[in-house]
């Protein structure tokens, strides 16, 4: 007897052969929410927890028939884009979503690695811009992705515009919905805001955890992604990404010299660490 397909979720992101971001943090997060990851490769790199050594994008052709193939055989309830590699896969990525205009889509507008290697120069921003937002339903920046996407939709008076003016301006460029992360701001806690049309739909803080770690971002967003497969509505689905996102922060692991990396099976018997750092109860506003 066969059981009942679980809510199909596909990503578009780089490979990391640490397993600690890109596709296949996308993968873990996905399948410890209970969904099936449908996994689209747009880039291979050379990396470790130090940072990434090398880049090959894949020809956006095979970014394309990749997506495609998978698109004919199984229905998908969420995509969710990651480090995409080059100006032609974003356009072939956007040209793939536009023909499932009623699948929600999760981005996250992945710049640079958390070392800070660049990912995306000014031809690949204008195009996420111009290209990928409008079919965006939540773009998941952190604090410096927000001002530097806001940064090339318009001249501000202050040297670089507040958090909630960036936010605005990603709405206004297309996207529905902008989460801005806090974890690069100095704040004593860390402070999520989920922005909507008419300005902030909820903030959410967290305690501020010791350490650098490598693909909480791609933890976040796919994530949501499993939520919105799930059927979650977007704030709900947003308050219960980041709290599993914390938890796989707390319960994360440090395997080799660089970043710590989250522990996304944390709620997996067997997997959770015996010593996890102590969750404080977050708080919503």
């Amino acid at each position: 007897m066969t059981s009942a397909a679980p809510p199909v979720v596909m990503t578009f992101a780089a490979s990391d052969p640490t397993c600690g971001a890109g596709l296949q943090a996308d993968l873990l997060t996905i399948a410890a929410h209970g969904c099936h990851p449908l996994t689209v490769v747009t880039a291979l790199t050379v990396q470790d927890t130090t940072g990434v050594e090398d880049l090959l994008p894949l020809e956006a052709g095979w970014v394309a028939d990749q997506a495609r193939a998978l698109l004919e055989d199984m229905p998908v309830a969420a995509f969710k884009l990651g480090m995409l590699g080059s100006v032609e896969a974003i356009a072939a990525v956007a040209e793939v979503l536009s023909d499932y205009p009623d699948t929600p889509v999760v981005f996250d507008p992945v710049l640079a690695s958390g070392r800070g290697d660049a990912f995306a120069d000014e031809d690949a921003v204008d195009a996420m811009i111009e290209l990928l937002l409008p079919l965006t339903d939540i773009l998941t920046p952190n604090s410096l992705e927000a001002r530097r996407l806001a940064q090339e939709l318009g001249p501000s008076a202050e040297a670089t515009p507040d958090l909630a003016e960036c936010a605005r301006r990603l709405i206004a460029a297309g996207s529905a919905h902008v989460l801005v992360t806090g974890t690069h701001e100095h704040s004593p806690r860390v402070v999520n805001t989920l922005y909507g049309s008419h300005g902030p739909v909820r903030q959410d803080d967290w305690e501020r955890l010791p350490g650098s770690y490598h693909g909480s971002g791609c933890t976040l967003a796919s994530a949501i992604a499993a939520q919105l497969a799930w059927g979650q509505p977007l704030p709900a689905a947003v308050r219960a990404a980041q709290e599993y996102t914390w938890h796989s922060l707390a319960h994360g692991f440090r395997p080799g010299m660089g970043q710590f990396v989250p522990n996304r099976l944390w709620r997996t018997p067997g997997h959770a660490l015996a010593n996890p750092v102590e969750a404080n109860d977050a708080r919503a506003v």
